[in-house]
């Protein structure tokens, strides 16, 4: 029998298959697959949201290795969502170079932090919804829907702990290689 922990591993687990879907439409098909990468997206989303959910409510309190690695399937998602945009031309070689060098630079001069590792995701998901509005206009209203809604049904958390923790975690990377200069 499957416990919650075992559920949101597989929740997990089931996101990181997105990751070849999206190359796959990347090379297969054109700009038309756009609105299925929406999907794909709001799937993926919908998955990490209810991952850590399922995964605080288990009876059972222990740690896994998937459970201990879910930022790092949710940026693979991302780079996998950056791929199709590439693929399907809806961003260029240099641009993605120039991030990918960017972000490989922040990552050597302060670490891999969780804050960064969710950081790095941002513009990527935000390029995505800025060529699925300027795309295929149904579909990106689709993702705005989806963002709003979830904002909304977890508001309390969202001001109270997402966005605090976040920007502590800023601060901290930075406080913590302020000292080290010194």
């Amino acid at each position: 029998m499957l416990v919650a922990k075992q559920v949101a591993d597989l929740i997990t687990v089931t996101r990181v298959l997105i990751v070849p879907i999206l190359i796959w439409l990347g090379v297969t098909q054109s700009q038309e697959s756009l609105p299925l990468a929406v999907w794909l997206m709001i799937a993926d989303w919908t998955g990490d949201l209810f991952d850590g959910i399922i995964a605080r409510r288990s009876r059972r309190k222990y740690q896994t290795w998937i459970g201990d690695h879910d930022l790092e399937a949710d940026i693979l998602v991302s780079f996998g969502l950056m791929i199709y945009l590439l693929l399907v031309g809806f961003v260029e070689l240099p641009v993605v170079g120039l991030y990918l060098v960017i972000w490989a630079l922040i990552f050597w001069r302060w670490g891999f932090h969780r804050t960064l590792g969710m950081l790095i995701q941002a513009p990527i998901y935000l390029w995505f919804l800025v060529v699925s509005i300027r795309e295929v206009p149904q579909a990106g209203l689709w993702i705005l829907a989806w963002m709003v809604s979830v904002t909304v049904l977890t508001w309390p958390k969202f001001v109270v702990e997402i966005v605090p923790n976040f920007l502590d975690g800023i601060r901290a990377v930075f406080r913590v290689h302020q000292r080290d200069d010194r």
